[in-house]
């Protein structure tokens, strides 16, 4: 079984989506320490004026007292919602399937989640659904009662708890990860390499970097051809 286990974010780009159609599970690693300047609450659009961040606002105190992704609370003190969405009308209402997808999307910036990754979580496995991916199973590291560790081996103590065969990891993890510590566990290692076709843009030049967003809004019901790899069409 290939698993992966990445850490929730929001709208994520299409590599994230690449290891969600590479995994038999996708596990949601929700219980480690939430970091301020990552992708947890935030990503880029293209607009006519560049690259755009938007970013959830979630309360401070959870982030200076070191709380878990999955204790982390949305700010609804900003209107940032609506804003967002606001945003993606402005910069995507003249892209071929904006309004294929507005009726999808835009109840999602209607909600009032308490916590960021019951959100961020809740999008990204809806996201991945109107891509066409519909054999990945999904369930969050925090469901998994009494694994410890750090690292690599809190990593391995899951993998084996779900019965996991091969894990795939993005190249990042190339610097950190023990690859010795997965020879003995006799859990296979692959690290996915991020290399994807262009496609048309609204704004060029081309980026490769932003949002599934831009992806889907532009290329439609095609979108998931430009995110996966040929001979890996059938997992």
């Amino acid at each position: 079984m290939n698993v992966v286990i990445l850490q929730p974010s929001y709208i994520p780009w299409r590599g994230v989506f690449d290891q969600i159609h590479r995994a038999d599970l996708f596990i949601f690693y929700d219980d480690v320490q939430y970091d301020k300047h990552g992708w947890r609450n935030r990503n880029q659009i293209k607009t006519a004026q560049g690259k755009q961040w938007l970013t959830i606002p979630v309360h401070s105190a959870g982030v200076t007292q070191g709380r878990q992704i999955n204790a982390i609370e949305i700010d609804w003190s900003r209107p940032w919602a609506a804003n967002h969405w606001k945003a993606l009308t402005f910069a995507y209402a003249k892209a071929p399937f904006f309004r294929h997808y507005a009726g999808f999307l835009e109840p999602f910036y209607q909600r009032q989640d308490q916590f960021l990754a019951d959100f961020t979580i809740d999008l990204t496995v809806a996201l991945a659904r109107q891509l066409g991916i519909v054999h990945t199973r999904f369930m969050r590291a925090s469901e998994l009662d009494g694994i410890d560790g750090e690292k690599t081996d809190r990593l391995i103590r899951i993998l084996t708890r779900v019965g996991a065969g091969h894990y795939l990891s993005g190249p990042s993890a190339r610097e950190y990860i023990e690859l010795e510590k997965f020879a003995t566990a006799g859990i296979g290692l692959e690290f996915v390499e991020y290399d994807y076709p262009e496609y048309p843009q609204l704004y060029p030049p081309y980026d490769p970097f932003v949002s599934i967003l831009d992806l889907l809004f532009m290329t439609g019901p095609e979108a998931l051809a430009s995110i996966i790899k040929p001979g890996d069409e059938n997992p």
